[in-house]
């Protein structure tokens, strides 16, 4: 088991438990997550918090790395496990926050903004990483942080790959509240879970529905700029730098890049 999951007080806590593999987003946790997020539906809950055991101070590293093909697939297909996971965040109609108590990481970030509310401690801090694996996101996940953080701030973590703060995260809109690590618990509590615990959930759940809807209503784009955005993702890829940047994860060394923009001309 990875994931463990207890109905309290009619709120659903998930907690990942791989903290050993610093709770990396493998097929497995993507699937118990998934399951566990359906639990909480099921039983009428009115909310499902997402928290994790932590090893140091690790809340998830991420895509499992291991697990990223190397056969010329594409790695955040639609159907990949993170993918699905990601989508059953968002299509879970009733709220889902993350509780965040430690460093995040790559697709990790990406969970977190899937969902409708972060708490995080003070010492958490935020970074979305594939630039440094030589990964190419995709195009929905990069539309999700333009829509959450704005233009500039989702160009700067993309491109840098490098961690903001919970400070910073709180200041942009990725995170909704930031607490002293030993208050975490109490501000989720008494800021969150005890109010929504009070509402109408038929009015929240149809309110995250308009919410869905709406978040899709400005991303259409012609089949001709969709088809463009695959050839560039499909080179990448399909390319050496993907490959190189796998394989110096694996063996604890810089990467060695060889590609250039003009690549993708």
């Amino acid at each position: 088991m990875l994931v463990s999951t207890e109905i309290k007080d009619r709120i659903c806590y998930v907690e990942m438990q791989n903290a050993d593999r610093y709770n990396c987003l493998s097929e497995a946790m993507c699937t118990e997550l998934i399951d566990a997020l359906q639990f909480g539906y099921d039983n009428e809950c009115v909310g499902i918090v997402i928290k994790a055991q932590t090893k140091r101070g690790v809340w998830s590293a991420g895509h499992d790395i291991k697990e990223l093909p190397t056969d010329g697939r594409d790695p955040l297909s639609f159907y990949c496990a993170m993918e699905k996971l990601l989508r059953k965040v968002q299509d879970t109609f009733i709220p889902v926050i993350a509780c965040v108590s430690g460093t995040v990481w790559g697709g990790a970030c990406d969970l977190c903004l899937s969902c409708d509310m972060i708490v995080s401690s003070k010492d958490a801090t935020f970074a979305i990483t594939p630039a440094k694996i030589g990964i190419p996101y995709n195009a929905s996940g990069i539309l999700h942080f333009i829509n959450q953080l704005g233009m500039n701030k989702a160009r700067e973590m993309f491109f840098l790959g490098t961690p903001i703060t919970a400070e910073d995260a709180l200041n942009v809109g990725l995170i909704n509240r930031v607490a002293e690590s030993d208050e975490l618990e109490k501000v989720l509590e008494e800021q969150f879970l005890t109010p929504l615990r009070r509402n109408s959930v038929l009015s929240v759940s149809a309110i995250k529905r308009q919410f869905r809807i709406l978040s899709r209503a400005s991303t259409v784009i012609s089949a001709e700029n969709f088809e463009r955005i695959n050839a560039y993702r499909m080179r990448v890829f399909k390319g050496d730098d993907y490959k190189e940047g796998i394989k110096s994860f694996l063996e604890k060394r810089p990467p060695q890049y060889k590609g250039k923009a003009s690549d993708l001309d």
